[in-house]
């Protein structure tokens, strides 16, 4: 199965999987405003390739089921928070 992937202009981090390099018409048009503007980034075959961040598999359900897939950036981590756990179990641990 071949498919173009796009990054966004608005959200780092969010690609959509598409089965037709610039036909975008499989995706709700809410999705595409939230989105912006789509940057090609490769066409690849997903029989051949694994994906760094998700599974080839459900990659592939969402384009045979709904035309398109969209890769979602995991949360940013809250890195001050974090450290304030991390100092919380060192003092757990050693008082």
């Amino acid at each position: 199965m071949i498919c173009a992937i796009y990054k966004s202009n608005k959200k780092p981090g969010m690609y959509l999987y598409i089965t037709k390099k610039d036909d975008f018409s499989p995706v709700p048009e809410q999705l595409m405003q939230m989105f912006g503007k789509p940057t090609m980034v490769m066409v690849v075959n997903l029989a051949k390739r694994s994906l760094a961040t998700v599974d080839v598999d459900k990659v592939k359900e969402s384009l045979l089921n709904d035309g398109f897939f969209l890769q979602i950036p995991p949360p940013v981590e809250n890195e001050l928070e974090s450290y304030k756990q991390r100092k919380k179990q060192q003092n757990d641990s050693t008082g």
